[in-house]
Order: structure tokens, then sequence, then C-alpha cells
């Protein structure tokens, strides 16, 4: 018998960017925006956004030779401007690697925004972990933030 695991882990990532909180709004609530800087796995085979509560997102791709990853959310709450909160799982093929609930906080700051993503995850039997979530989180900031310099 496999022995099953849950790992919890909390991580919260902070971040101002040089743009107006509706911008960066916007980097996140619309599909095309969103690619520039959510790629997720080169070459995502499907990838949708419905971005209104109740709605979803969903991407389905394989890095290289590797497993395929699907990720599926659902958006609880959304402010504009200012607050979006999903709730996620991510599978490896076949197998759910983690369950975790995500909030994005916007506070104008100057001229630009203050982003605080707060994620709760639970990481299922040793196939994930909070500090990779958290890493690839951070690279996903990363992303955005170049983005947003690109569309300025």
């Amino acid at each position: 018998m496999t022995q099953r695991s849950v790992a919890h882990g909390t991580f919260v990532i902070e971040r101002t960017y040089p743009a107006a909180p509706e911008r960066v709004f916007a980097a996140w609530s619309s599909r095309d925006a969103k690619m520039q800087w959510f790629g997720g796995p080169e070459g995502w085979e499907s990838y949708t956004l419905d971005f209104k509560v109740g709605g979803g997102e969903h991407g389905r791709g394989k890095p290289g030779d590797g497993p395929v990853y699907s990720y599926d959310a659902q958006y609880q709450e959304i402010v504009p401007n200012e607050r979006i909160v999903t709730t996620y799982t991510m599978d490896m093929d076949q197998t759910r690697i983690s369950a975790s609930v995500a909030t994005v906080e916007l506070r104008p700051e100057g001229a630009g925004t203050r982003l605080t993503l707060t994620e709760m995850g639970a990481f299922l039997d040793g196939h994930d972990k909070s500090e990779f979530r958290e890493g690839g989180t951070r690279e996903l900031m990363e992303a955005l933030a170049q983005a947003l310099a690109k569309s300025a």
C-alpha cells in the first residue's frame, strides 16, 4: 500500500511594480495579457481563462519529455483593481500533487502598485513542496514585471 501524506505550506510574496493597480489587474484578468507572463510549461496544449467569480482558469502542458501538468483554478472572489482569490489544483499526469488557495492583493504605492500574493497549499504524497511552488511563483512575478515593462 502506498504511504499517503500531506505537507501544508504557506508563503507570501510582496513586490512593487511601477504600474498603476488597473494595469497590474488587467495583466491578470485578460487571457491575452496573462499569456504574456503566465506561460506555464513551454507549449501549453490548452489554456482557457473565464475571469469572473465562479469562472475558471485551466492549463495543460508538457515540458519537454516530462509528465503532463494540469492547472485547474476557480475564481472565488474578484474585486477589480484590488483583490483576486482563487482555489486551484495541480496534477502531474493523473496524480493530484497539490490543492491551494491563493490571494492576490493590489494596493497603490506612489505611482505604482504593491502586490501581495499569499498562498496556502496542501502538497500531496511528496510530489510537490511549498518551497518549489514559492520558487515557481517568484519566477512568475518576475515574468509579470517584464510583461508590464514591455507594455508600458
